[in-house]
């Protein structure tokens, strides 16, 4: 599920026989549950809702998920290969490395 740039989970449990999941992406932990998947629609958005309020009243920045930034440590052989590889392909290393990993998916 996704809602205000977050995206939650949705698992079952048989022992509680209901739905329930947590935000992804974050080092917060907000969960949610419900009986149905409209219950738990409502439930994760309400999550979401309260997370971004509790913060506020709290003065902290909440943690937004993926940012999109991503550092890489990789050899200088690589990094010089790859490079070429974009610069002949007509993209910028960061164009070509986000269409390269959207294949690996």
């Amino acid at each position: 599920m996704k809602y205000k740039s977050y995206v939650g989970t949705v698992e079952y449990s048989e022992e509680d026989n209901c739905l329930f999941g947590r935000l992804t992406g974050i080092n917060d932990i907000i969960s949610y549950e419900g009986d149905s998947v409209a219950s738990l629609r409502v439930a994760f958005e309400e999550a979401v809702d309260d997370y971004l309020e509790t913060c506020v009243k709290l003065g902290k920045t909440p943690q937004r998920p993926y940012s999109g930034k991503v550092m890489l440590r990789i050899p200088p052989e690589l990094h010089a290969e790859i490079a070429m590889r974009a610069e002949a392909s007509g993209k910028s290393l960061n164009q070509w490395a986000a269409e390269t990993l959207s294949h690996a998916q």
